[in-house]
This record gives structure tokens, sequence and C-alpha cells, in this order.
């Protein structure tokens, strides 16, 4: 908005210090570099230069195999520290204000402000105060994960599926630098009991999972963030959804307004698409409650289409041991297609054969009435 108008008055607020997130590395596919070569191609540049890029694919199915895509869609990796100051550092450039360690609470804390933007994550306390209004829904998800960074850089986006005697336990994990990567650990809430996970401190959590892992971690570490009370961060994750995105001059984005299964890795993108799209809305009306409502509208219909997508994504992982069977290939095939909404109800070797004798039928041609098939 600074950038399309040099005479917007625009402060952020920032409840944390300089230079402080939660999180190690950010995934993210060309859909974000899109949104901001769309919204500011000065960010977009510095971004896409400072990140780690791959183009291939890894499953590692515990001593069955290990299955490899290669020319895949394209991703990238980039600290969520550096992500942050790339940004700050831009939007101080354009002129707009920082203010660190100041968080608000309340919409009279800003009062005289023809926009406040809430950015506040799925705890949003400017949208909780009003949640009856914004039709807040939160949906919680069955299986237990927790975020992870390790020293071992990966070559690759990573999938590490290992069977215990208390079932299966999964890493997602990607580079964001050369020297670290993000590890993401899933499993199930029997399997997550049976290890003992549900009770033991951060530490003796990321030495077993090293153990489980170490085919992948090549004797490198996993990194974690304790509780205060030395207990591991494990969570099951919460999809939220709003009836509607704003309230006067109030308006929601990323995680305050949505938020999909990280299995998609899709969180930073579509928060970023949010603060484009909005002020693209902005900019084609300057009547602040049509913008608005033509933020919401849109914007939230193409979220839903996301978050449906997700929805599959995160259930294919609840109900992995139905695909376990499978051969190394057909499974790493059907995880590509775990945002299906038809493969829930399909049985899944049938669904791979129908999938790929689609595949290998020839394309079709033009068919007129009194000419010959060709």
């Amino acid at each position: 908005m600074k950038r399309t108008d040099p005479a917007h008055d625009i402060t952020v607020y920032e409840r944390n210090p300089a230079g402080s997130t939660y999180g190690w590395g950010v995934t993210y596919w060309d859909e974000l570099l899109s949104n901001l070569y769309f919204a500011d191609p000065e960010s977009a540049q510095i971004v896409r230069e400072n990140s780690i890029r791959w183009d291939s694919w890894v499953a590692y199915i515990h001593e069955r195999a290990t299955v490899t895509a290669n020319d895949s869609d394209v991703g990238y990796g980039i600290g969520r520290h550096q992500l942050l100051a790339i940004l700050a550092e831009r939007a101080r450039s354009l002129g707009v204000r920082i203010e660190y360690e100041h968080e608000i609470t309340h919409e009279d804390e800003l009062a005289g402000a023809d926009l406040i933007v809430a950015g506040d994550g799925i705890n949003s306390t400017l949208r909780e105060r009003h949640a009856t209004h914004f039709g807040t829904q939160t949906t919680l998800g069955r299986n237990k994960y927790m975020w992870l960074g390790t020293t071992k850089a990966f070559d690759s986006f990573l999938f590490a599926f290992v069977e215990t005697d208390h079932g299966w336990i999964w890493c997602y994990g990607y580079p964001y630098s050369h020297d670290h990567s993000t590890g993401v650990i899933e499993c199930s809430p029997e399997t997550w009991k049976g290890l003992g996970l549900h009770q033991t401190h951060e530490a003796d959590s990321l030495a077993l999972l090293e153990k489980l892992f170490a085919d992948i971690l090549d004797g490198h570490p996993l990194l974690g963030r304790a509780l205060n009370d030395g207990s591991a961060h494990w969570l099951n994750f919460r999809t939220l959804t709003n009836r509607t995105w704003h309230r006067g001059n109030l308006a929601l984005v990323g995680d305050a307004a949505h938020t999909t299964h990280y299995s998609i890795g899709a969180g930073t993108a579509l928060a970023l698409g949010d603060a484009a799209f909005l002020a693209h809305s902005l900019y084609q009306d300057d009547r602040l409650e049509a913008a608005l409502a033509r933020y919401d509208r849109r914007r939230r219909a193409e979220i839903r289409r996301i978050q449906r997508a997700a929805h599959y994504s995160a259930q294919w992982y609840e109900n992995l041991p139905r695909y376990m069977d499978l051969s190394p290939l057909e499974m790493f095939t059907l995880l590509g297609k775990r945002h299906s909404r038809l493969l829930p109800h399909i049985p899944p070797r049938l669904y791979y054969q129908v999938g790929h004798a689609i595949e290998r039928l020839p394309s079709p041609g033009v068919f007129r009435r009194g000419s010959k098939a060709r």
C-alpha cells in the first residue's frame, strides 16, 4: 500500500522484539513469489536470492525403499528470521514505521486509523473480541506434531516414514539455508503415547526422535524449543475458519482469518496473498466498506478451495496405515494425490490402477458428425 501511494501513513505494530520469531524455516512455492512480485517486485527479488531451491521430492520408507521424484514442482526454503528481516527493511525503506514489542489488544488503541489490519495469528486478540461477528470456528486435528529444526541440510523436500512397535511416525523435511533444515514430526496419538512421548521432556523426546530418524539425519541433532516446564512442544493442528473477514474498519489476514494444514506448506504464501489482494482491493475502490467487502468475498472463496485440499491432505496422514501396505511406488504416488476428495472413498490400490490407466489413454481427438474417428 505504501509503494502504491507514498502518502499513506502506515505503522506496523509487532508484539515480539525485533529479530524474534518462533519456527525455523519457511517453505514456499512459485505462488508466493508471484504474489510478492505483483505486490512488490523488489522484495520478491531479494527473497528469491536468499532462498534455497529444490526440484525433487524423496520419500524414505523405513527398511523398505527410497522413492525419488525428479523434475517436480520447484520449491524454496528461507529462514524465518531472514524473511522477516528482508520485509522489515523493505518496509522501512518505503517509509513504513515498525514498532516492536507493542501489542495491540483493542481497536480503541488505534483510534483515528482509517484501516486496521489484524495479522496477529490464530489466537488473534482483535478477532476474538468479536468472535460472534466473525463466526470463528476451530477444528482440532487428530494427530500430534512438533515443529523442529536440524543442522542437517537436506538437498530436497523429503518425507521419512518409520514403523515402530506402536505404529508409524514420520517427518516432513526441507532445507532453508546451506546448513539448516526444518523437520516436522507427526504421528497418531496412539503411537505418540506408545512411544512415551506424551510424558517425556523435550531433551528425551529429541533423543528418541534422533534415533528413529537416524537414516536421514546422518548424525546431526534435532533442534527444539522446550516449554517453560521443559516439556516438548507437541501440538494438534487447529483449522480455523471465519464466516467473514472484516468488521467496520478491521480486516483479518493470514492465520487470524484462516489456517491450512502444514502438510500443504501454504501458510506464509496465503498470508502474503491475503495482503496483496487486500491492497489491490483498496486501490481499486476508495470506499472502505466496498473494498473490504470485495476482499472478504473473493479472497475467502479462494481460501475455501485451498482449505478443502488441506483437509484431505491432513486426512490422508490421519489414515496413513491405509496406504502403508502398498508398494513404495504406489504409496509415494498416492502421497502426491492426497488432496483428492475421492481417494478416501476408493480402495487405494484401485485408485492407483485407475489413475495410471487414465494417464495411458491417448489424448482425445476432435470427432465431428459424419467423419471417421482417427
